[in-house]
């Protein structure tokens, strides 16, 4: 039990001395007797003494169970104060422990989950240990109780006396010390209880506390008190004459010097000489060398004065002194030279990064402006795309690119404003926001800022980060961005920040605003192919400590992985992978193996096992009822799955595929429009009267949603009900209308790469939609074909396969489902042929021109 394990604040000592006082006389003639085996508490500081009543703090867990075993039993306890030379608070033997103590009687108790046990003891005798019977689990002592020697004579009275009249000369001096002290000495008689009364109050070390427990003789006790008690005096009076000679040389008008001026009263008492301490002098040198503003020097010498008129101790020395090292650690003047060589800058662009034209263009502009215009500000980037395609490694190549100093940080999951901002000095442990941090670390005013993952950042009841962002983000308003820490305007105009974000959806318009968007894609084989010979590659072997010569891989083994392994708009994972292949070969030459490894397809297979993805899109859209779908997601582009199936029933729709309200909508589109215009789709009326129609899009552990599925769904329906399947190497997209319209969607240049991923040579896309594949790479436009549909009847021609014998098995197919006879059997024929939707529509628009 530590210092801090007894808890004695003044005012609940001067209290407890009264209830004491009370209680001790009541007490005197009642005391219960002191056992003989005594359970010790160990203490540092004996403040317990007899007949009185202190409050007490027990955090140790270990000497918890000493007193939940006392209040099962007579309630007492032994307080044995430990040797000065005793570091911790275990006692292995008897000489770790004074001799005397004071037997406590416990009165109340209550437990704190954070604290631990909270006590109300009050001292009943003092004690002798007379053997040490056990230290574990907690130390156990044979003990007898000791008596006050009491002598009636007048030197014991007059030291009596004297004490009274030395303790009210301490009420006068101590102002914590309550008046109502000096008339509950007067009415003590005990000399003892005097004695001890005195000393509980008295701000006394450890040593002295136990020499007056140790103290029986009551006449040697008032002769140790009454000496203290006059050093107690001589203390309190000479801080009394310092407190005069301080408030006598201190001006009105200079209240902020007064502890300055109560220091040196201090040493001059002292006969030391008063020296200004070093880090105020250290502090001013920087300032006077710092290049800063003229508000902010204004604000820094300020705080240097106040910061002067404090003592080291002070705990708002330590606030000012940190709120200064910031200040002077910040580059407020200082900024790079920018390198404004176009050609230089081009060459380290095409060196770290293949492809990426859209944005090496723009860094290449940004230079050229800024040579003609070097006071221009810092443009806001944002680049777009999905993970593992270079948006963060590019920040790091413009920042060489430009000769800049290069900072990051990452706004993933930041939901805290003060994240952005900064604390208040008011709060405890306040420091800067990050932005000003970032800024320190790079050590100029105008870096390459990285914002990394601004699409992720959250909002709580601890505000929005992402409002925080707008003014630093806002070419107009950062020239004077204030950090709530510093509370100051710092300049970050010159700061060119780059944001990188998979999705735009998430972005606050406001925010989205601000920021200029360049759309970084998805890779193609071929990219993925150059990608890795030019950078992946060598980067892995030499993580491997690999050379050229010990490891080769050929262009088919890369392809194979690629194509076989991985299915990723990024190259993260083809990294991985070939990370795989540099450890086993790396294994085979350290194991003395061979010296030299060459990776062929064979090989591949043999590190990573059977090929993981294959081209299954001819399997699956090999029966009718299944068609081929694009999809866009915070990854990159996809191909999907819409399969339809029907089976007896009435006429009921069932959708599965954990699909959303929106896709779910545009399936009840599709089967709408087919049920409305089923005899222009070669369909008898009523076809799915006495059949329910089921639609499911595997992977159902996935959400899905959107309306741009409706194409797909409404070819799945047609090819489900006709009999004829769907194109094997035939993709598409677009949202439908109960009108028959194909509408425009988005994600297109993510669509399209993906579908050339899987392999597929035709996408049907809406007519509004060619305007986008001028993002499309042109290597990947030359390798498929591509339908652009106004109307859903021109969907049957392209996506579904030919029709064999139709003009014999349809007729035939319909008399055998019931089907009632026409006089014109030609006419489901010709629609099956690709021109009864379409034959409708032109006749209802020459119709409509009439």
């Amino acid at each position: 039990m530590s210092n801090e394990h007894l808890l004695l604040p003044e005012d609940s000592i001067n209290v407890s001395v009264g209830k004491g006082s009370d209680l001790s006389e009541a007490l005197l003639g009642r005391r219960p007797p002191l056992p003989k085996l005594l359970p010790l508490l160990p203490v540092k500081d004996m403040s317990m003494f007899p007949r009185m009543v202190l409050p007490m703090l027990i955090a140790d867990n270990r000497h918890q169970g000493l007193v939940d075993e006392v209040l099962a039993g007579d309630k007492i306890l032994g307080l044995v104060a430990l040797k000065g030379d005793i570091a911790s608070e275990e006692v292995k033997s008897a000489a770790d422990i004074h001799q005397v103590g004071v037997a406590a009687l416990i009165l109340q108790m209550a437990k704190s989950e954070t604290d631990g046990l909270r006590l109300v003891a009050q001292g009943l005798t003092r004690f002798r240990i007379l053997e040490l019977l056990r230290t574990e689990p907690y130390p156990m002592a044979h003990v007898e109780a000791v008596e006050d020697i009491v002598t009636d004579d007048l030197e014991s009275k007059a030291l009596l006396n004297n004490l009274r009249s030395l303790f009210r000369r301490v009420l006068e001096l101590a102002p914590h010390l309550p008046d109502e002290l000096g008339s509950l000495v007067a009415s003590v008689d005990h000399p003892g209880a005097l004695c001890d009364m005195v000393a509980s109050a008295m701000n006394i070390s450890p040593e002295e506390r136990q020499s007056i427990v140790e103290a029986l003789d009551v006449t040697e006790r008032l002769r140790r008190v009454t000496t203290l008690m006059n050093r107690e005096i001589q203390v309190l009076e000479l801080g009394s004459k310092i407190q005069d000679q301080v408030k006598e040389g201190l001006d009105k008008t200079q209240r902020e010097y007064y502890l300055r001026q109560q220091l040196k009263a201090i040493k001059e008492e002292l006969g030391e000489d008063e020296s200004e301490g070093g880090e105020t002098d250290e502090l001013r040198q920087r300032l006077d060398e710092k290049a800063l503003p003229e508000q902010v020097r204004a604000e820094a010498e300020r705080e240097l004065k106040r910061l002067a008129a404090m003592h080291s101790s002070s705990a708002e020395y330590h606030v000012i002194t940190t709120y200064l090292d910031w200040i002077l650690n910040l580059p407020w003047e200082e900024e790079t030279e920018d390198k404004l060589d176009i050609k230089q800058a081009r060459a380290i662009l095409e060196a770290d990064h293949y492809d990426l034209d859209k944005v090496k263009r723009r860094i290449l502009e940004y230079l050229s402006v800024r040579k003609l215009n070097p006071d221009m500000k810092g443009p806001i980037l944002c680049f777009v795309g999905p993970p593992g395609v270079g948006k963060t490694s590019l920040g790091r190549s413009i920042a060489r690119a430009l000769g800049r100093n290069f900072a990051r940080i990452s706004l993933g999951g930041v939901r805290d404003e003060a994240e952005i901002r900064g604390h208040r000095r008011t709060y405890v442990g306040a420091m800067p926001g990050r932005i000003v941090q970032s800024l320190r670390r790079a050590g100029s005013r105008n870096p390459v800022f990285m914002l990394d993952e601004v699409d992720k950042v959250g909002a709580d009841f601890r505000g929005d980060p992402s409002s925080a962002l707008l003014e630093v983000l806002d070419p107009e308003q950062n020239f004077s961005f204030s950090d709530h820490y510093l509370d100051l305007p710092f300049d970050l105009s010159k700061v060119m920040f780059v944001t990188t974000a998979n999705v735009l959806d998430t972005i606050p318009a406001p925010l989205r605003d601000r920021m200029e968007i360049i759309e970084i894609p998805g890779y193609t084989a071929e990219d993925k192919l150059k990608i890795a010979k030019r950078y992946l590659v060598p980067r892995q072997r030499g993580e491997h400590g690999l050379s050229a010569k010990q490891l080769s891989i050929s262009d088919a083994a890369l392809m194979l992985l690629i194509t076989g392994y991985t299915r990723e708009a990024g190259l993260r994972n083809l990294e991985r992978e070939i990370g795989s292949l540099c450890r086993w070969a790396a294994r085979a030459i350290a194991e003395g193996e061979t010296e030299a490894v060459k990776i062929n397809k064979p090989e591949v297979a043999e590190v990573l096992g059977p090929q993981r993805i294959l081209p299954d899109t001819a399997l699956r859209t090999a029966v009718p009822g299944v068609a081929t779908g694009l999809a866009w997601t915070p990854t990159g582009g996809d191909i999907l799955f819409v399969e339809a199936s029907r089976m007896p029933g009435k006429g009921g729709l069932v959708l599965t595929g954990q699909l959303g309200d929106v896709m779910k909508e545009s399936a009840q589109a599709a089967v709408t429009f087919l049920r409305a215009n089923a005899p222009a789709c070669g369909l008898e009326n009523n076809f799915n009267a006495e059949s329910d129609i089921h639609i499911h899009v595997p992977a159902g552990a996935i959400p899905k949603d959107g309306p741009s599925a409706g194409v797909t769904l409404f070819t799945a329906l047609l090819s489900l009900f006709t009999g004829r399947p769907v194109k094997s190497e035939v993709a598409m997209t677009g949202e439908i209308t109960l009108r028959g319209m194909v509408l425009p969607v988005g994600g297109i240049k993510e669509k399209v790469l993906a579908a050339h991923r899987a392999g597929i040579k035709t996408i049907i896309l809406p007519a509004a939609n060619e305007r986008d594949l001028v993002d499309v790479p042109d290597n990947v436009k030359k390798k498929m074909t591509f339908k652009f549909a106004e109307r859903i009847g021109q969907l049957e021609a392209w996506a579904l396969e030919p029709v064999k014998g139709a003009k014999k098995a349809k007729p035939q197919a319909a008399r055998q489902a019931g089907a009632k006879k026409t006089a014109k059997p030609k006419r489901p024929q010709k629609a099956r042929s690709g021109g009864g939707v379409a034959a409708m529509e032109k006749k209802a628009a020459r119709q409509g021109k009439k």
